[in-house]
């Protein structure tokens, strides 16, 4: 599948991921969509973006802006409130799910809240699709490898929910609900990399949880590849796991500080946090198939699954422990991704 001429609807359209893909849908690599709809309940953030897009417009003569005004539609929202899903849904052939809530401690101290973004959110929508989406063709799921054997709120919410994308199928044969598995965006929003900056900018410390902590880390377009990769050839009930490097975070600070008289202090693992993080997990791993340079993992229910994972492509659990970058090959990341000077 592709976006040409498709309705596109983008859940939590307004954070780091949400802006990346509509960015990206905009670019027409995947087809020039009939629409977009940016789906978040952050009027303040919807208000940023539509200015920035209007003033992109004008700076540019690429065609993804000549139609700006048809193409991008902002919806205010909240994937809590099933009533407000609705239109946007039945306007849609293709849907984005990245709206959650996604920062470890603020879960872990509003356990109930995350239940309802990521869990009866993610409900509210495949409800949606099932009783008023017979346009929609295909869901994708944002989730990450937190969800992968889950220790936080936010994991375990987000386990839940990829469980009730995939169960979806059962409920609309006429809808392809699919998930992605991620790591650590290098630029998104409350992720380790931009605090670390900030703290050097201040002359620091730069705040470390423990020496042995390790992540798995990935660009935003490394993140959006993913999605799109799901579009192109992703079946019923397949989640997708890309394929990326991951760093020990003490090498991390080690790139980003350089030569300069930054100190580093260590403040203990944060209410949640694993020491490693896992992208797929043991009992995932013999159901896990490569693909196009992606791990994809089959689903579990059998009614979905079209046959059984003859030749698993792994045989043990794929984790940020496993390999981990070198400081030169850090050094390349995070220089691609504007992160050095």
């Amino acid at each position: 599948m592709d976006l040409a001429g498709k309705r596109v609807l983008i859940t939590g359209g307004t954070g780091t991921l949400g802006r990346a893909m509509v960015a990206r849908c905009l670019s027409n690599e995947m087809g020039e969509p009939a629409k977009i709809t940016v789906f978040s309940r952050d009027e303040s953030k919807q208000y940023d973006m539509r200015v920035t897009w209007k003033q992109q417009q004008f700076a540019t003569e690429d065609i993804a802006y000549r139609n700006f005004d048809d193409l991008l539609d902002f919806r205010i929202g909240d994937v809590r409130n099933y009533s407000s899903l609705v239109p946007a849904v039945k306007d849609a052939d293709v849907i984005f799910h990245a709206a959650a809530l996604k920062q470890v401690p603020t879960c872990e101290y509003f356990p109930f809240e995350a239940n309802l973004t990521n869990v009866f959110g993610a409900h509210n929508l495949t409800r949606a699709v099932k009783e008023h989406g017979s346009s929609v063709q295909m869901v994708v799921g944002i989730s990450t490898d937190k969800a992968c054997k889950p220790i936080n709120v936010m994991g375990m919410t987000k386990a839940i929910q990829e469980r009730i994308l995939v169960e979806a199928n059962l409920r609309s044969p006429n809808t392809a609900f699919l998930c992605v598995r991620y790591g650590n965006v290098i630029a998104s929003r409350g992720s380790v990399i931009p605090l670390f900056q900030e703290q050097i900018c201040t002359g620091g410390p730069v705040t470390i949880t423990t020496k042995e902590m390790t992540r798995f880390l990935l660009t935003i377009d490394q993140a959006v590849d993913t999605v799109f990769a799901a579009v192109k050839t992703g079946l019923p009930g397949e989640t997708y796991i890309p394929i990326v490097p991951s760093a020990n975070i003490v090498d991390v600070t080690s790139v980003l500080i350089g030569d300069r008289p930054i100190s580093v202090k260590y403040v203990g693992i944060r209410p949640g946090e694993k020491i490693h993080e896992i992208l797929v997990s043991d009992e995932e791993s013999y159901r896990t198939v490569l693909r196009d340079g992606y791990y994809i993992i089959m689903p579990l229910l059998p009614e979905i699954t079209n046959k059984p994972v003859e030749s698993p492509a792994l045989n043990a659990e794929y984790s940020s422990r496993d390999s981990t970058l070198s400081l030169s090959g850090l050094k390349t990341l995070l220089g691609k991704a504007g992160y050095l000077d």
